[in-house]
């Protein structure tokens, strides 16, 4: 991956993903303002999200505990997988088992296809931070992405560039060109011609799916549901045509009670694309006998650092979040360069915090909280309320440079934050200047200079 400057700076040079980027988030933004005002009191609405919430952290096992003996006595599967490669060893090893992969397992004479399953996934973040699709690939295993973004990015080759919205950065042109290229139609930059074209290719792929997987939402202790909400109806899909079906998910979406569910619900379509309400809003447990559905359901709860974080007692804030995207749309930073910039699978804001928290090497992300103004928008668009510029801060603080810069850093605030002992430090720094072989390294005393004649000091 190049670094961090590197991207930035592709990102500043390509006008065409600027302008689709900025035009996106302005979008949402709008939209959300709009649904948001309609609300009697959003204050607190945003209360009552961060308690539940909050009530749920608080009580992480016991409510974990619960959602899986009622989501076990409804003759469901959990598994628990400690981090990236537990939890994707875990999702192969259930489909291989399956009937219609042993039955493609490759001969050692024949000719037979490498694929050993087939299936569909639609849209989870999760799956992204574990890699489930590489790993999947490596496996023989075939998974098409069907939510229509997320399909965009893999004929791509792509990461998603938005937690909500995975090809926001992509032009119509851009698809069009895509789908000529991969799915063999005529060139054709129309959304609703292109819609069609992806909707005919992947209702094939949903009749010959073995499996389906998906994301989750919320994961409901005292029933012992998953939700999904969705708007394109390709989850429900997957959970309908397939024989077996899992959903991948972290352990901090667990909420206590049904009863909860609604004061969420109120606020992350809103949130997240302007909606008072997604399209589809999905409570799934196993199917009873006699019931469409499919064979086998499984959830794989993935911990990959969630439990760290929890003991954190400032970082663990960042666990109330509920993936909504708004603090992306919103950011300055964000609808400047995108989310392919920050190189990370959860950008922007949130981003910023969670990649540090969680995943397989957070220490690659250190850099990203100084991606940021610290304006604090992102802040008042949370629905449950993150003091995200306080993490970012916090952040900064402990990932900051060594001891001895950071000393250097302070006598240097301690020397210009007097006019007496800044005209006494550039006395001795000419006179040394004047001393040493070579002069002060790194033409210092050029910038002090320099800042004093430009602002009239620090």
């Amino acid at each position: 991956m190049p670094p961090l400057k590197r991207r930035l700076e592709f990102a500043l040079d390509n006008r065409a993903l600027r302008e689709a980027v900025l035009k996106s988030c302005r979008h949402s933004v709008a939209a959300r303002d709009a649904v948001v005002g309609e609300l009697d009191d959003y204050e607190a609405a945003r209360n009552k999200a961060r308690e539940i919430r909050q009530t749920a952290l608080d009580n992480l096992n016991p409510l974990l505990d619960e959602f899986t003996a009622r989501f076990t006595d409804a003759g469901g599967t959990v598994h628990y997988a400690a981090d990236s490669a537990t939890a994707c060893a875990a999702i192969i090893d259930i489909i291989s088992r399956q009937p219609s992969a042993i039955s493609r397992q490759p001969s050692a004479v024949s000719h037979q296809p490498s694929v050993i399953s087939q299936g569909v996934k639609s849209k989870s973040m999760v799956s992204e931070e574990i890699g489930l699709g590489e790993a999947l690939n490596e496996a023989g295993i075939d998974a098409v992405e069907s939510d229509l973004g997320e399909f965009i990015v893999q004929l791509a080759g792509e990461p998603p560039s938005h937690i909500t919205a995975p090809a926001l950065h992509r032009s119509r042109r851009s698809i069009g060109q895509l789908f000529y290229k991969h799915l063999g139609i005529d060139f054709t930059d129309d959304p609703a011609k292109l819609t069609q074209a992806a909707r005919a290719h992947l209702r094939q792929r949903f009749l010959k799916a073995d499996f389906g997987i998906s994301g989750g939402n919320f994961l409901i202790a005292d029933t012992g549901h998953i939700v999904i909400v969705e708007n394109e109806g390709n989850a429900k899909m997957g959970l309908s045509l397939p024989p077996l079906y899992i959903a991948v998910t972290g352990l901090e979406k667990v909420i206590p009670s049904l009863h909860d569910l609604p004061h969420l619900l109120a606020l992350l379509p809103r949130s997240a694309t302007g909606q008072r309400i997604t399209s589809y809003v999905h409570l799934l447990r196993p199917t009873r006998e006699g019931e469409d559905g499919p064979c086998e359901m499984h959830l794989v709860v993935v911990d990959n650092g969630r439990r760290w974080a929890l003991n954190d007692p400032v970082l663990r804030e960042m666990l109330l979040c509920i993936r909504c995207g708004a603090c992306l749309n919103i950011c300055p930073v964000y609808q400047t360069v995108g989310g392919h910039a920050y190189g990370s699978v959860y950008p922007g804001p949130m981003g910023a915090v969670l990649s540090n928290l969680i995943g397989d090497r957070p220490e690659d992300y250190a850099e990203l909280p100084n991606l940021s103004t610290l304006c604090g928008a992102c802040r008042d668009v949370c629905p449950v309320k993150i003091d995200i510029p306080k993490l970012l801060l916090e952040l900064r603080a402990r990932l900051s440079k060594p001891m001895r810069e950071r000393a250097a850093a302070m006598g240097w605030g301690w020397v210009m934050s007097s006019a007496r002992r800044a005209e006494l430090a550039g006395r001795a720094a000419r006179i040394a200047n004047s001393l040493l072989p070579n002069g002060l390294p790194g033409g210092w005393l050029d910038d002090v200079g320099r800042s004093f004649r430009e602002g009239g000091g620090c």
